[in-house]
């Protein structure tokens, strides 16, 4: 007799242990409708490694072509059909649309990055557009090249993170519009970013062909290690709170692979499988709640899933969506916007690149039963933050706050305060600013209109002191005053003239003065008016009543304010009397200046007996200073 059990196989050696059991092995993909697609779109030919679009359960948003500058397409989710071809769209940037993401947790927010170097965040009102949006809530300004991608931090408050190719990643507080980190780790182009569950770290691909795990708060790398040997792009994404990620690139043959690493050793991957022989980038997407991850190549028509496990071989192929037609990005819709009646665990939008098409493709869960699915459908991440930007920039972490698919949660969106500097002290600058300019208009304008090189003589004259032999002497009988034999004093006649009076009395005769005095009631014609009629009206008591009683009968009329009536006509009248007291300050500076000079130069003058010649020549020059 022979003993069975001598002749069965060691358990170490079996090869083949039946079908794993699984509830997603007969996950398929369901198209929509014609009536449910977005239908005479121009979706972007741009070339860059990036979805193109970006979904949540309000909106849909598409980067769409356009002749110059970047803009994106903004539909309400409901809006399916054939769209208008002048549909309103976000056009701010100037330059090519690269990426665009929803916040997190306000679904009017999406935030774009462009090929001007800028980042910029938007306001979606929930009706849409009616109009061209070109206002943008905030604009980001710290790259030097063209950003590529962004991301948001998945727990924190107004946290986001841009790559550029710059080399370089900056983590910035859009509540405050400032930057909090700048990452300069990578030597070459970075390729994609992704958190994990808490946001703790930001895992990295590079043209260098590495991954690298980096803490966004100080830039310092975790770990990193060689990815994939292929030259083109790879893609990472984070399996969640597990620790470990997920890889897609190229080998060193052309072949398109997935790796599994885990984060805290990155010098060998946990395995590695080949996929195909496609030249098309593989973007992975990673549901936590499923533990599913989807692969999908630009240009391919097809969509692969996988089921994440925690032991070797660390993931299971399930199965794939197949299509006739080729995908040039793909939107995803948050696990709360899913159709959970329908056993829907996933949805696609995927963009068509040969038609003008946006397509919603569901991921469903074959189930005859109508009821809610709790093994389907566990607790997903709400759409509230776990903690603000201050406590993550301080060190705190956070898991997501969760919600149930079964009861959902009430949104409240609403349009930001965007943060300015110096919110407190603009009112008082303008404030100021306003009173300066009041003073300044305040002041009478002197019109000149000399000329150029008159201008030169006359402060020529004004600033160098006169030489010796120009200086005139004392009293002779040439310099009677018409014929009286007065004699006028040599410093009355030498005293120094400030530009401003010296062109109030050049242009007392112009045309224009005439009229601006005779507008402002105070004519008086220069032309026929003799200096003994001046001088009596300035010397005379009968003149000085005169304009008494004139001042009098302003006064009761009301035309005429002694004291200020508020703070401004204070601050006002404060800074006139300032102006006159400098100005007079100048003057008597420059009096007492000239005084002394001249003082001295007489002085030699009187010792020396100066010729007659020079005499005659400084008398000349005397008239012209006094001109």
């Amino acid at each position: 007799m022979v003993d069975v059990r001598a002749c069965a196989k060691p358990q170490g050696r079996l090869w083949f242990r039946g079908i794993r059991s699984s509830k997603f092995r007969h996950v398929y993909g369901a198209p929509a409708k014609r009536d449910r697609c977005y239908e005479n779109m121009k979706i972007t030919k741009n070339a860059h490694d990036s979805q193109f679009c970006a979904v949540n359960p309000k909106f849909v948003a598409v980067v769409t072509e356009v002749a110059g500058g970047g803009a994106f397409l903004v539909l309400p989710i409901d809006h399916t059909g054939r769209l208008d071809f002048n549909t309103s769209r976000v056009t701010g940037h100037r330059g090519p649309v690269l990426d665009i993401k929803w916040n997190p947790f306000n679904d009017n927010i999406i935030a774009s990055c462009s090929d001007d170097c800028t980042i910029k965040l938007w306001y979606i009102p929930d009706t849409g557009l009616s109009m061209h949006l070109t206002d943008w809530l905030i604009d980001l300004h710290g790259h030097k090249r063209r950003v590529g991608y962004i991301e948001w931090h998945p727990t924190a408050e107004n946290i986001l993170v841009s790559a550029g190719f710059d080399h370089l990643m900056i983590v910035w507080d859009i509540g405050r519009g400032e930057a909090i980190t700048v990452i300069d780790c990578h030597p070459d182009v970075i390729y994609c970013m992704s958190f994990n569950r808490d946001g703790s770290y930001i895992a990295t691909t590079c043209k260098d062909k590495k991954l690298r795990v980096i803490d966004p708060r100080t830039g310092i790398v975790k770990s990193e290690g060689m990815c994939h040997a292929g030259m083109k792009a790879s893609k990472v994404t984070y399996l969640g709170s597990t620790g470990r990620l997920l890889t897609t690139g190229f080998s060193r043959h052309s072949d398109r692979q997935l790796a599994v690493w885990s984060q805290d050793n990155l010098s060998q991957p946990l395995t590695v499988e080949n996929v195909d022989s496609s030249s098309g980038v593989l973007f992975p997407y990673y549901d936590h709640d499923t533990r599913i991850v989807f692969l999908a190549g630009k240009g391919d028509g097809n969509i692969r899933y996988y089921e994440i496990v925690d032991e070797a071989p660390w993931l299971h192929y399930l199965n794939q969506f197949l299509s006739g037609s080729p995908q040039r990005g793909l939107g995803f819709m948050p696990k709360r916007g899913c159709e959970v009646s329908h056993c829907e665990i996933f949805r696609f939008y995927k963009l068509h690149t040969t038609k003008g098409m946006c397509e919603p493709v569901s991921m469903i869960v074959p189930r005859k039963s109508d009821q809610f699915q709790d093994d389907l459908f566990p607790d997903t991440a709400a759409p509230v933050p776990a903690m603000t930007a201050a406590e993550w920039i301080t060190g705190k972490n956070s898991m997501p706050v969760l919600m149930s698919m079964k009861t959902g949660v009430t949104i409240r969106t609403h349009k930001p305060k965007v943060y300015k500097p110096g919110d407190n002290v603009l009112p008082i600058m303008a404030e100021n600013n306003i009173r300066k300019k009041f003073a300044f208009l305040s002041q009478e304008t002197v019109p000149d209109y000399r000329t150029v090189d008159q201008k030169a003589g006359s402060m020529d004259c004004l600033d160098s002191p006169s030489p010796l032999h120009q200086v005139t002497v004392p009293p002779v009988p040439d310099l009677l005053d018409n014929g009286t034999g007065t004699s006028r004093s040599i410093l009355q006649m030498l005293s120094p003239v400030d530009e401003k009076s010296q062109k109030t009395s050049n242009n007392q005769t112009t045309k224009f003065q005439q009229i601006q005095q005779m507008f402002s009631g105070q004519v008086n014609n220069v032309n026929h008016t003799n200096e003994n009629t001046l001088n009596y009206k300035k010397t005379s008591p009968y003149g000085e009543n005169r304009e008494k009683e004139k001042e009098r009968e302003k006064e009761a009329n009301g035309e005429i304010e002694h004291s200020p009536k508020n703070l401004y006509q204070l601050q006002r009248a404060y800074s006139q009397q300032c102006e006159e007291l400098k100005l007079l300050r100048k003057q008597v500076v420059a009096r007492d200046r000239r005084i002394q000079e001249l003082e001295q130069q007489i002085a030699q003058l009187t010792g020396a007996h100066t010729p007659l010649k020079e005499l005659s020549s400084a008398i000349q020059t005397v008239h012209r200073v006094g001109r």
